[in-house]
């Protein structure tokens, strides 16, 4: 496993911010890692990359067991913390290769900068100061801070926090080419980005796990049946008749000759409803298969 984390408790004082907290990443994840405000997402990316310890519980990286002061494990991260903390007056390269002194990064180091830089995309403004940068760009310096070293782990905190629409793209596209080859655990509020990016979701709230499934599983969380169908057919149907369909659990009308249907099991019910409004005189004039969205599983778990 890239990550593992046993039994995690933060205390502070007598709040705790994680409480018995227990997952797996494994080599090359992609893993949304969604909470609230204070639910307590960045102190776990802190005991993760060793800033901070647990008050309890252990956490391995690569097998490395992480301490607050162990440089082994650090060089297996790479850390992209939400405020994404930069030298305004240094310029670009001048700040990666200054990063990349920490690491002891085999000569020549140049080459290593020229990569990274390539790769997130900065190379018409690698000669300029961060302070001049838009935002857009200080996050790819950010992101090229935290894969200078060529880390197996990616710790995103917030990575796209105010971007506009188009750079969110290109910083999830950047996440995207560097989990081919890195395990990544992102932290975001943007639902669309786990959705667009991610494989597995975990969901954190009060420190508490609450969720912890592949990406295709958890809307079963919320959405008990199932399949819900919304079918709307061009005059009133028989709810007595509509409600024996095989499989059919459950029928609503919602709005004028519109229904929302619930059916157990997994073979579509469409073509039995299509059908059904083929042998009642009925024409169906839309037919859709609802789908659960992640902003939905979030809001039920977290509130």
């Amino acid at each position: 496993m890239s990550i593992l984390i046993e039994g995690v408790t933060k205390l502070y004082g007598t709040q705790k911010a994680l409480d018995d907290v227990s997952f797996e990443v494994k080599t090359g994840e992609i893993v949304g890692f969604l909470g609230p405000n204070g639910a307590g997402k960045s102190t776990m990316m802190k005991i993760i990359t060793g800033f901070i310890p647990p008050s309890s519980g252990k956490v391995f990286v690569n097998n490395i067991e992480v301490g607050t002061d162990n440089p082994d494990v650090k060089r297996q991260i790479g850390y992209l913390p939400e405020n994404n903390p930069l030298y305004p007056e240094m310029y670009v390269r001048e700040y990666l290769g200054f990063v990349a002194s920490f690491y002891k990064i085999e000569k020549p180091v140049t080459k290593q900068i020229d990569k990274i830089i390539e790769l997130t995309g900065l190379a018409p403004e690698q000669n300029k100061q961060i302070g001049a940068l838009s935002k857009g760009y200080r996050q790819r310096v950010g992101l090229a801070q935290a894969l200078i070293h060529n880390p197996a782990v990616l710790i995103l905190d917030e990575a796209t926090t105010g971007l506009d629409p188009n750079q969110i793209v290109e910083i999830r596209n950047l996440i995207k080419e560097a989990g081919k080859e890195k395990t990544v655990l992102l932290s975001t509020h943007i639902m669309q980005e786990v959705e667009a990016i991610c494989e597995r979701v975990i969901i954190i709230d009060h420190g508490v796990l609450m969720a912890n499934e592949e990406k295709s599983k958890i809307y079963s969380l919320i959405n008990k049946a199932g399949q819900i169908i919304v079918v709307e057919f061009d005059k009133q149907a028989d709810e007595s008749k509509l409600s024996v369909i095989e499989h059919i659990t459950g029928v609503r009308l919602i709005r004028n000759n519109t229904w929302q249907i619930e059916a157990e099991g997994e073979d579509d019910i469409r073509p039995a409803i299509f059908n059904f409004a083929v042998n009642n005189n009925l024409t169906v004039l839309s037919l859709q298969k609802q789908q659960s969205n992640l902003e939905e599983v979030f809001r039920h778990l977290t509130s």
